[in-house]
């Protein structure tokens, strides 16, 4: 069975995407901070084919054990969405360096931490997609560490597809550009289709970043 791992599966858009992926005959490896979150978005799915887990995305230990027990379960995932980010205004001289530090660590760090641990492994079979959600298009003021963030993902982003997108990763984010809420113009579950259009993209038209 092909599976999917999304990393961040709350409320929003990360389980509507693993429910598109879901529905497609994936697996999916569900993984959040909170377990009442994760056991609540895995009850949609009944228990075949899919495996929450609990696990921090700065805790670096933690995390990786978290995609291990995935990988155990359903093999090198086919796709992997890193969806988690600290979502909070703040201006420039709001935060500290330690509270800037914090929210790098759930915005960028965590990705840099889920791609290591599994695009090798993605690259080795050949194929494989790891999508970002992203945002801010352009840097808000009232959201600093946030634009802060949102620009690191799409550099990690750039960097994947230069070390691993010849060996057939496609490494793309997808830029929300606005407050997700259902039937909204930013709807999780039409957003959804957004990460899977990029999934099953053949390479020859890969995209690396879809902004909405």
């Amino acid at each position: 069975m092909s599976g999917v791992v999304v990393v961040g599966v709350g409320p929003g858009i990360g389980l509507a995407v693993a429910r598109r992926f879901v529905r497609e005959g994936m697996s999916a490896g569900l993984i959040a901070r909170s377990e009442a979150t994760v056991k609540a978005a895995a009850e949609e799915f009944g228990s075949t084919g899919v495996l929450p887990v609990t696990a921090d995305v700065t805790d670096e230990a933690g995390l990786r054990a978290a995609l291990d027990r995935v990988v155990e379960a359903f093999g090198v995932p086919d796709a992997v969405v890193y969806n988690a980010a600290l979502i909070q205004p703040d201006r420039i001289g709001d935060l500290s360096a330690q509270q800037h530090l914090d929210a790098l660590a759930v915005n960028v760090v965590g990705a840099i931490t889920t791609a290591a641990h599994l695009a090798p492994a993605m690259a080795e079979r050949g194929s494989g997609s790891f999508l970002i959600t992203g945002g801010m298009p352009l840097p808000k003021p009232d959201y600093a560490s946030l634009s802060l963030g949102k620009a690191g993902v799409r550099t990690v982003v750039t960097l994947l597809d230069q070390q691993y997108g010849a060996a057939g990763v496609h490494a793309a984010s997808v830029t929300v550009s606005g407050g997700v809420s259902p039937g909204s113009g930013w709807d999780p579950d039409d957003i959804a289709n957004h990460y899977w259009r990029l999934h099953t993209q053949a390479p020859a038209e890969w995209i690396h970043e879809i902004v909405i």
